[in-house]
């Protein structure tokens, strides 16, 4: 049930923003709307690092913004992790080079956006919170935007729409609005120097 309400969107056009929540096994790619999780299956390497670029550089080339999840630094001893580190740049490269503008969301922003605080799962056990989160995040991105994110690479999808919606948000197209608490998240981003509606910055850059 949405309990925000229903946002104003700006006057002009809608920008296209694409979230992506990176991963080696299951990217979550998402809009405001729709939601999918890109799954190499057994591909490993250079294939896989490969096959994920062609994915998301096909569905991203008409976007005005993609927003993408941050590393998670703590998890740098993590198996994966140097072959993850090695998809965000060649992700960010082909971006670049297609001319689309992107963000970079820390993990934490993530959460505050979609639950209010960074830690919503603070009162689990500490081996559960993990998950518990994930779960969270995405119950309140069916909840407020209506968006069911299921089967395999849900907690990816629903993490993929939650950055497309803070794209939004910060482009002054939000689909909902969210208290202040939920949206002091955007200011932890580093978002991309590009034209944004005045009504949201009196410059119209950032």
């Amino acid at each position: 049930m949405n309990t925000t309400g229903i946002a104003s969107a700006s006057t002009g056009p809608v920008p296209l923003v694409i979230g992506l929540d990176l991963s080696l096994t299951s990217t979550g790619i998402a809009g405001v709307d729709w939601a999918d999780a890109l799954r190499p299956g057994s591909l490993r390497g250079h294939p896989r690092l490969d096959w994920h670029k062609r994915e998301i550089t096909d569905r991203v080339r008409r976007a005005d913004l993609v927003v993408l999840e941050g590393a998670a630094y703590g998890h740098g001893a993590q198996a994966g992790h140097h072959e993850l580190g090695g998809l965000w740049w060649m992700v960010t490269q082909a971006l670049w080079e297609m001319g689309i503008p992107y963000a970079q969301v820390p993990p934490a922003s993530l959460k505050i956006y979609a639950c209010g605080v960074a830690n919503p799962a603070k009162d689990h056990p500490k081996q559960v919170r993990a998950r518990v989160a994930k779960g969270m995040v995405r119950d309140r991105v069916a909840e407020r935007y209506g968006l069911e994110c299921e089967g395999p690479g849900r907690y990816d999808k629903a993490d993929a729409a939650v950055l497309a919606h803070m794209g939004r948000d910060w482009l002054g197209h939000p689909v909902a609005v969210l208290p202040e608490q939920h949206r002091r998240a955007l200011a932890g981003v580093a978002w991309p120097q590009m034209q944004r509606p005045a009504a949201n910055d009196s410059t119209g850059l950032l």
